[in-house]
């Protein structure tokens, strides 16, 4: 009985963090012509309910779905509306998603769990874009953690469905769709493609096409409805990359303007070569080796390779890493802990924009104390703890005075917050020269981009040395 109220009590915090968020301004509020995501949420209701395919509740309000004449509709009942459906998805699908994932977790204690869930609730990155910027971002993470738990609990049919729902409503979640495809297909080749492994492809392959066939039926009453749906999902026409982004091609932009020396297939091939590179190894690794630890750990590669590589990528996709950095953090506190404030900062142009500044300090402090005081990340840092003591042994025979990697990573990581620090309040305090506008944004993203480069190669070492590991097996939830 005392876990389950100290676990209401951990909701329930994370619960008023995120209403209180909400009473802060959002994305786009009194800027016209353009606006901003709140307005393009408000708009999808208005097209939905007025255009072909609808079926929803406009007795609600008219006035904020009429067709055309609701643009940059605002008002207090309207907010509060938009903020609590946010919630309401937030209740049904990510919570509950969290808390199970969490409570199975084994060999840690049950106030581990419940601390487990509070650090994952208090993520600031994404309360500060659900409910500051305004988006739905934890329906979708939400679809895709249960998607995660089904197929780490060898409820394989129920997670392909699951992340089928999750894909379906953002597109964006194809960051996550080749970990989830190679595991199965591990766990298909594992079984055996003559016998019980066929059986299981078999039973996946009609579980995938169903779900996309019920998901996209509405759409399929016209071809050019169709074709209409597929440009928005993926609008190759807005280029490499569009707003300032903490991503390799808009921090390699500072040195040679790629967007303006080749031509646009050029950029795609180029971004896409580079994609599937990165993400390669870890990707063959655990189709081999299919294991739910070696899942959690290549979901954070592949989504990462995909962020800094891939093409026209918003700084809210870094959402698509921490996620899965998050089902991580209970085995590598401290790097999980760096990665996830990193992850935040990254997006710091956008919250200033939006006036997100005290919020975004507020839950940032907030969710740094949580982890250092629930899980002693300082008292992290060793070999062990960093899952680098095999990767440190291999380097040892080749470089026998190879052992003080803990103490760079320690190094690295103060001067990394340092730096977060002083650019926050450069940004905050200081205009930008006037030759320079964009100096500061273009800064906070170069320097995010460095600290992702980092972790990427930090978390393929975990991945490609997992193996050597005899305690990292045993551990293996």
């Amino acid at each position: 009985m005392e876990k389950w109220n100290l676990m209401a009590v951990v909701v329930l915090l994370g619960l008023t963090v995120r209403w209180t968020v909400s009473l802060n301004s959002y994305s786009g509020a009194g800027k016209p012509p353009m606006f901003g995501d709140y307005e393009a949420q408000r708009h999808w209701q208005e097209i939905t309910f007025n255009l072909p395919v609808k079926q929803c509740a406009k007795f609600i309000n008219p006035d904020w779905i009429a067709l055309h004449s609701s643009r940059g509709y605002e008002s207090q009942a309207h907010k509060l509306f938009m903020r609590t459906t946010v919630l309401i998805a937030d209740l049904l699908i990510y919570i509950p998603a969290v808390i199970l994932y969490c409570c199975c977790l084994k060999e840690i204690s049950t106030k581990k769990k419940i601390a487990n869930v509070l650090c994952i609730l208090l993520y600031p990155g994404l309360i500060l874009i659900d409910y500051g910027h305004f988006q739905y971002n934890s329906v979708s993470l939400g679809f895709a953690l249960w998607g995660v738990l089904g197929v780490s609990c060898d409820w394989d049919l129920l997670g392909s469905l699951a992340f089928c729902l999750a894909i379906n409503y953002k597109q964006m979640e194809l960051y996550h769709s080749l970990p989830f495809f190679c595991f199965l297909l591990g766990k298909c080749l594992k079984k055996g493609l003559k016998g019980e492994g066929f059986v299981l492809l078999i039973k996946l392959s009609c579980t995938v096409v169903a779900s996309f066939i019920l998901c996209w039926l509405p759409f399929f009453t016209e071809r050019e409805q169709t074709l209409q749906v597929l440009r928005r999902l993926f609008p190759v026409d807005r280029g490499l990359f569009e707003d300032k982004v903490a991503n390799i091609w808009c921090s390699f932009s500072i040195f040679l303007k790629i967007k303006d020396i080749l031509p646009r297939h050029i950029q795609i091939i180029i971004s896409f070569c580079f994609t599937l590179l990165s993400l390669l190894p870890a990707c063959i690794k655990l189709t081999l080796q299919p294991s739910p630890r070696g899942f959690r750990f290549t979901l954070v590669s592949c989504a990462l390779s995909f962020f800094l590589f891939s093409f026209q990528v918003h700084e809210k996709s870094i959402l698509l890493v921490s996620l899965p950095v998050c089902l991580v953090l209970s085995e590598i506190p401290f790097m999980s802990t760096w990665f996830l404030l990193v992850s935040t900062f990254s997006m710091l142009p956008l919250l200033l924009k939006d006036e997100l500044l005290i919020p975004s300090v507020v839950t940032t402090m907030a969710f740094f104390i949580a982890c250092a005081t629930s899980f002693s990340i300082f008292e992290k840092t060793s070999e062990e703890e960093l899952q680098l003591k095999s990767f440190s042994i291999s380097v040892r025979k080749y470089l026998p005075c190879f052992t003080f990697l803990p103490r760079i990573i320690q190094y690295l990581f103060l001067i990394s917050v340092i730096t977060m620090v002083l650019l926050t309040l450069i940004t905050v305090t200081l205009e930008p020269p006037q030759k320079l506008p964009d100096l500061f944004s273009v800064l906070v993203c170069f320097l995010s981009c460095l600290n992702f480069l980092f972790f990427l190669v930090y978390f393929n070492i975990i991945i490609m040395w997992d193996s050597k590991n005899g305690r990292n097996q045993k551990k293996t939830n």
